[in-house]
């Protein structure tokens, strides 16, 4: 089966089948990548803008080298500096920015259904690159391709994902779509930070850390994301979430020989202290390396599917 969309908005509504075309293809972009000539031709002549409304160092930077990489024309929007700041909706930023014929917007938004909203109202290719607490498929899709690389088949891995889950699009993105590759998830984190209804998610819920990292196979520690706590939810010392919610040496050696993978930021010593960091498991660095491989195999995807519409 082939990826048929014009967007990738999430991994919620995704096939197995349409998923692994973006991993399939990455496998041929990582190989490029490790060439001495890491160039393609894929999407000379094509426009792309990354459209961030929020910060973001690796997911902005990985698009830009993705379209690079493939010939295209790579622009960094901030919102910072545009004329949003002035009072222009999104959607006139977009049109504005459409009119200079953009053939790929990758958007971040603080806003939940951002993405989709601008996909139906654009005739341009859009991708999801975080959108409020909702989703971010490309952060799902590197995840997989990452634990592949590593583990072969994620049918009947043990994965537990751990902290800041009710504010976290990755957590959404890697529950939805791992789940689908067979995986046994586990969550975990402060109660504050977990989803109200979190058991809807066909999950285990541990009780403590212990429980979270006992036989894992693979264990994804989330940023806690300190913009988007309120009063309502109170945020204890960092002294006491490592004590209680960190993954240190000692805990690591509670699973199986797991691979130690984090989104970024990291807060050192607060999810994950430096001594994991520094052990044979961490994948961190990894999955910056495949966040490329993966991100252009989505734009060459998204591209071959407008120039066939």
């Amino acid at each position: 089966m082939n990826y048929t969309r014009k967007d990738l908005l999430g991994l919620r509504d995704l096939s197995v089948d349409e998923m692994s075309c973006f991993l399939n293809l990455a496998k041929k972009y990582k190989a490029l990548n490790n060439s001495d000539i890491k160039k393609s031709d894929a999407l000379r002549g094509k426009t792309v803008i990354n459209a961030f409304f929020e910060n973001s160092t690796r997911t902005r930077i990985s698009f830009e080298t993705a379209a690079k990489r493939l010939g295209a024309d790579a622009i960094n929007f901030s919102a910072a500096s545009s004329s949003t700041k002035k009072g222009e909706t999104l959607m006139d930023t977009i049109n504005n920015l459409e009119a200079m014929k953009t053939d790929i917007f990758v958007l971040r938004h603080f806003s939940s259904g951002a993405a989709s909203f601008i996909a139906k109202h654009t005739t341009s290719s859009v991708v999801n690159a975080g959108d409020g607490l909702n989703e971010h498929p490309s952060q799902g899709l590197l995840d997989i391709f990452t634990i592949m690389e590593h583990k072969g088949d994620l049918k009947n891995l043990k994965i537990s994902i751990i902290g800041d889950i009710e504010h976290s699009r990755v957590a959404r993105s890697d529950i939805w779509a791992m789940s689908k590759f067979g995986a046994k998830l586990t969550l975990f984190g402060p109660p504050m930070m977990m989803p109200l209804g979190v058991e809807a998610f066909g999950c285990k819920v541990a009780k403590d850390m212990e429980e979270a990292v006992d036989g894992a196979d693979v264990i994804i520690m989330l940023r806690v994301q300190l913009e988007r706590q309120n009063a309502s939810t109170p945020f204890p010392s960092n002294r006491e979430y490592s004590k209680f919610f960190g993954l240190t040496k000692a805990r690591v050696l509670l699973a199986n020989d797991p691979l130690i993978m984090h989104p970024g930021p990291i807060n050192r010593g607060v999810e994950v202290n430096s001594d994991v960091l520094e052990g044979d498991f961490n994948m961190v660095f990894n999955q910056v390396e495949n966040g490329v491989a993966v991100r252009m195999a989505i734009l060459d995807i998204l591209n071959s599917n407008r120039r066939k519409a």
